[in-house]
């Protein structure tokens, strides 16, 4: 190639690069324009659920000692099992029939069986690996080891929250990556509530209110510190992260009105507070339903202690009455105040546990992790009650009818709440991403 043709060529190639580079950044800068927001959003989709609490039950309970009775187990107890370690151990529990509907639960749950005709049992779970930490943030955020955007975040970034004066996505407990937004919009990450039965309601969430400055002082702080980002942001628009920062301050400055009040219990009548029983998880869920009464979008409540190894028939039922009294008692408040019908709620672990037990079963007999079925339950938010969705085969060991993974839970919980799993999505990194990946099918048949 001569010399002229050769400069001709690289003043045409660099024209066209440039073309290309300002094409993206005009792109750009028509995406942030459209920033980030928190203001409520209406779904493009009908949808029952607007709000959603969800329960964990961290360390995996037992689908057969819970929601999915297996007598046939009895008939092979103390013997082995093809393909498993350790012998056949039957429940030691009835599953008696509850409420008009009949559904099958757990006697270790008694107050639940009051509501069984809210609940929506899935008896056909599957996971990746029976791991805990991967396992629970894969129902989490839809990821075994990367960090991306959790459930709570998604859902806050898809409908915005209905309460400018308090976080759209409060957690009460858990990993730091259960709340995590990853690579959304820091707006939307979820906020830690230091709460428990008894704690002061000013000092659940952390510097709630300043011990050096009036609410006046902070306010005057606040005017000039935002002159100074209005000033910083007209040198540099569309910066994500200072816009996060601003909303975060303002919405602190907010919260010292309403955050105390929405914590405080005693505003509760004890007749109220006494249907939830006592200790820290009856106080979490009387106040995920405060909060979510409050336009709260997403309550996280960390519900742990379903590791059980050995020991599980006491272990079991200990852990059982934590939750039993609480979740029953949130059902029906939610209900009797017409919030069950618009919000979601969520109760599970991250896997299950096998039929079998290491040694001769006894009372100090346990259960090992369980990837390849498990069982949850959903009640509101546009479910259908009194159901149980898909089937294990007699032994609760493999799943034989509709299988549930992961990605089609939070499909599911997504289309309640009025979204297409497929469309909720965030660019980034040059690609468009979703909380299901690349794979996941709606429920059909338990949506109401």
């Amino acid at each position: 190639m001569a010399l002229g043709n050769r400069r001709k060529f690289l003043q045409r190639s660099g024209l066209g690069l440039g073309s290309l580079a300002l094409a993206c950044l005009l792109k750009e800068d028509a995406r942030a324009a459209d920033l980030p927001s928190l203001a409520p959003r209406k779904p493009p989709l009908a949808g029952k659920a607007r709000n959603v609490i969800h329960i964990f039950a961290g360390g995996a309970p037992s689908h057969l000692d819970t929601l999915d009775p297996k007598p046939e187990l009895a008939k092979f107890r103390d013997q082995t099992l093809p393909g498993d370690s350790g012998v056949a151990f039957p429940s030691p529990f009835a599953f008696p029939k509850c409420g008009r509907s009949g559904l099958e639960l757990s006697e270790i749950f008694p107050r639940l069986g009051t509501v069984a005709d809210e609940m929506c049992v899935i008896r056909s779970m599957v996971t990746d690996v029976p791991a805990h930490g991967p396992a629970a943030k894969l129902l989490h955020t839809g990821a075994l080891t990367l960090v991306r955007p959790s459930l709570g975040s998604w859902v806050l970034y898809g409908l915005g929250t209905q309460n400018a004066s308090l976080p759209g996505f409060i957690t009460f407990g858990g990993s730091s990556e259960w709340r995590e937004a990853g690579f959304l919009p820091s707006l939307f990450h979820g906020s830690k509530a230091d709460f428990a039965a008894g704690r002061a309601p000013d000092k659940v969430l952390l510097n709630l209110r300043s011990d050096f400055a009036s609410r006046e002082q902070q306010r005057l702080q606040l005017d000039l510190l935002h002159q100074l980002d209005q000033a910083h942001m007209e040198r540099a628009p569309h910066d994500e992260q200072l816009e996060a920062r601003i909303e975060s301050f303002e919405l602190a400055f907010r919260m010292q009105t309403e955050a105390p009040e929405a914590f405080d219990l005693s505003k509760e009548t004890k007749e109220t507070r006494d249907a939830y029983g006592k200790g820290d998880l009856a106080a979490k869920l009387l106040c995920a339903r405060r909060l979510v009464e409050r336009g709260v979008r997403f309550v996280q409540v960390d519900a742990g202690g379903w590791d059980h190894h050995a020991n599980l028939a006491a272990s079991i039922t200990r852990s059982a009455q934590s939750v039993d009294q609480a979740a029953a008692a949130l059902i029906s408040d939610l209900k009797a105040r017409g919030l069950l019908d618009s919000t979601l709620v969520i109760w599970g672990g991250e896997f299950g546990r096998t039929a079998t037990t290491a040694g001769k079963v006894g009372a100090d007999s346990g259960r090992d992790h369980h990837a390849k079925c498990f069982s949850l339950w959903m009640a509101g938010g546009g479910v259908k009650g009194g159901t149980a969705y898909g089937a294990t085969d007699e032994l609760g060991r493999e799943v034989v009818q509709d299988p549930v993974h992961i990605h089609d839970f939070h499909a599911t919980i997504l289309r309640l709440l009025g979204f297409d799993h497929t469309k909720l999505t965030y660019r980034y990194n040059g690609r468009d991403f979703r909380l299901t990946d690349n794979f996941g099918k709606v429920i059909e048949s338990i949506l109401a």
